[in-house]
């Protein structure tokens, strides 16, 4: 256009202001504290996609993250709860950087009294630790070398170790293999990861971190050296993992990985059951309760060492006991693969609907997850009843043992559904727990109505009633780290909220079928890698086809709420037979698409949906229903999915 034709332009512009353009009146609401520029401001990402990281989600034409497979042998004692181990870890850099050094997570560190996890563990009931506990647990490191040669230096500061190299691992391959010996007292209750039981026919072992463990070294931060005080879990490399662990022969030892030597742990009876159950779709018995109080119900020798080995994974955990009841069933998968649910517990958890039916829960938990979002992709998966509350690793979770009904399958459910987050989408736990535990909590949902005809389904949730949960005065945004947050708000930041927005995200703003499509295609693209927020936002907006940086700023990055209100409702020309004008507002900062029932005083009723584009320049907005008779009521958010802080100005009533 010429710069003559603009001028014309803008003069034509100015001369209609007071005409044609008059007619679109800005409305404000009062008192309302909603910013569409604020809401809608169109430069949400802090950086641009580049080689690494794709601007669409995906991860970049070179991008690169570093492996460890691991060597780990371990031995038991049972009485002084002491594991003896030696670990052998072969460490490739795949980066473009010289390393000069490693660093190693050490998390047991976090239970000694010089750790600054026990430091900071408030004089309130903790779940991570408590002041007045009179254990003093830690690493003791007793060698650090190249695996067959020389000494290598290193220093231990808290739950973190740094390991001097020799020479620079060289970029793009290089590779270095590193063998540590060291042992430890396992804590009776370790922040509720890892734990000892004590039952009436014996402790049962919830082994956990548990070995010094790599620290992730990535395009984002480098080396990721966050301290681990309890509340941030794990960021891990993935790799192989061929585990040996050598206990008295009393003890049963269940390992998240393929149980290579069964022959040799099992007696004949049980291996044979152990074969029979990997083709069973029902429950098989491999040790009773009857028999667990029987001597021949083991190999009749002093120890024995169990093998086994995980694949494609970034940890791995174990659990032994004398008090075990054992039982598994074939898990079916797509492609026709298959894995085996295996369960252990006392048998003080057998109970009506107890743990006798974890091995149910267990299996349909994961043929859910694998037909919906991505196949399961280990060779077993156990579930341990312990005195852990609910935690997870890859192939193992440990979960309470008091635990039934409801409250079982929910644990169960959560801690398998973990797997998928974050243990085959990797994501940093440290930093971002929402990533893990509120992506669980969502699909959570999802598998609660498919179990069993919905048999522990809840019905819908009621946003109206969890609204001053999850919008408390003074809460932390989603995006704060669990360490960056009060104890007692991790609830609602990492597992409620989130769980919540991806809910609504799917059901009222994209679609079940366009977020299904983006979420499946999230998990692929970052199937065993390492995503960052910013890779979720964009992959779920470039492939579910919607600029969603409003949503993404309500429900993560600010503590915002959510005040949709009904301010007038009139008629045209007071005509009730020419339709109803209704006029709404967003009262506060947070921003949600509007579902509007109105009933007629006939008794019909009828809806209408407006996008989340009326608000992108309105703070108040109105709309026209089709009526040709008076209304009865009209009602915003009638089904009450929305965490409106305020029904009370939700709904209009006629007179």
């Amino acid at each position: 256009m010429s710069f003559k034709s603009t001028c014309l332009s803008l003069s034509v512009a100015l001369a209609l202001s007071g005409g044609v353009f008059a007619q679109e009146e800005v409305k404000v609401g009062v008192g309302s504290k909603y910013s569409y520029e604020e809401a809608f401001a169109p430069l949400f990402y802090t950086k641009n996609g580049n080689e690494y990281r794709s601007a669409s989600g995906k991860p970049g034409p070179k991008y690169w993250q570093n492996a460890v497979n691991y060597k780990l042998k371990a031995k038991l004692d049972p009485a002084t709860k002491h594991i003896e181990g030696v670990v052998e870890l072969d460490y490739t850099n795949n980066s473009p950087d010289n390393l000069d050094f490693m660093w190693l997570q050490l998390d047991q560190n976090m239970f000694s009294k010089e750790g600054r996890g026990s430091q900071i563990v408030p004089l309130t009931r903790s779940r991570y630790g408590d002041q007045s506990s009179a254990f003093d647990g830690g690493y003791t490191i007793k060698s650090v070398k190249l695996s067959g040669g020389k000494d290598l230096d290193h220093v231990i500061n808290d739950t973190r170790m740094q390991v001097f190299l020799p020479q620079e691992l060289k970029a793009s391959g290089g590779n270095i293999k590193i063998q540590i010996a060291y042992s430890y007292t396992v804590p009776d209750y370790g922040a509720d990861r890892t734990g000892i039981l004590s039952t009436q026919n014996g402790d049962i072992f919830a082994i956990a971190q548990w070995f010094p463990r790599v620290a992730v070294y990535d395009d984002v931060l480098g080396w990721n050296v966050q301290p681990y005080t309890g509340p941030g879990e794990f960021y891990l490399e993935f790799g192989n993992f061929d585990v040996e662990i050598t206990a008295p022969a009393n003890q049963i030892v269940v390992c998240g990985g393929e149980l290579l030597n069964p022959q040799e742990v099992f007696t004949a009876e049980q291996f044979n059951r152990w074969k029979t159950a990997a083709n069973s779709d029902e429950t098989v018995m491999i040790r009773t309760a009857e028999e667990v109080t029987a001597g021949n119900s083991r190999p009749s020798k002093n120890e024995l060492t169990w093998k086994y080995r995980l694949l494609q994974a970034h940890d791995v955990a174990w659990a032994a006991s004398t008090a075990f009841v054992m039982d598994a069933a074939k898990i079916n998968l797509p492609e026709g693969k298959k894995s085996l649910a295996v369960s252990v517990y006392p048998v003080e958890s057998i109970v009506e609907n107890g743990w006798q039916r974890s091995t149910e829960f267990t299996k349909s938990s994961i043929e859910y997850y694998s037909k919906q979002w991505y196949p399961y992709p280990y060779p077993v998966a156990v579930n341990v009843a312990s005195n852990v509350g609910g935690m997870e690793y890859p192939a193992i979770v440990f979960c309470g043992s008091k635990a039934k009904g409801p409250g079982l399958w929910g644990v169960t459910d959560h801690e398998f559904g973990h797997i998928w987050f974050p243990m085959i989408v990797g994501s940093n736990e440290r930093l971002f727990a929402w990533m893990d535990e509120g992506f669980n909590t969502f699909i959570n949902g999802l598998s609660q109505k498919e179990f069993n005809n919905g048999e522990f389904y809840r019905g819908p949730q009621d946003g109206h009633r969890m609204a001053p949960y999850l919008f408390r005065d003074g809460i932390e945004p989603v995006l704060s780290t669990p360490q960056n947050m009060q104890e007692r708000n991790i609830g609602v930041l990492a597992y409620a909220k989130p769980g919540l927005a991806l809910d609504l995200l799917r059901n009222e703003v994209l679609g079940p079928e366009r977020f299904d499509y983006a979420f499946r295609t999230y998990i692929k693209y970052w199937a065993y890698k390492h995503p960052t927020p910013d890779d979720f936002f964009r992959t779920i907006e470039n492939v579910g086809g919607e600029s969603l940086n409003w949503f993404w700023r309500s429900w993560f990055l600010n503590a915002w709420n959510l005040d949709q209100a009904i301010t007038n409702v009139t008629y045209t020309d007071d005509d009730p037979t020419k339709g109803a004008i209704v006029e709404i507002a967003n009262l506060e900062k947070m921003v949600m698409p509007v579902t509007v029932e109105y009933t007629t005083v006939s008794g019909k009723k009828d809806r209408k949906k407006l996008p989340v584009e009326i608000w992108e320049r309105n703070q108040v907005f109105s709309f026209k229903l089709p009526t040709t008779e008076k209304l009865q009521s009209v009602v915003i958010d009638p089904d009450k999915v929305l965490p409106d802080i305020n029904a009370d100005n939700n709904s209009w009533t006629g007179q």
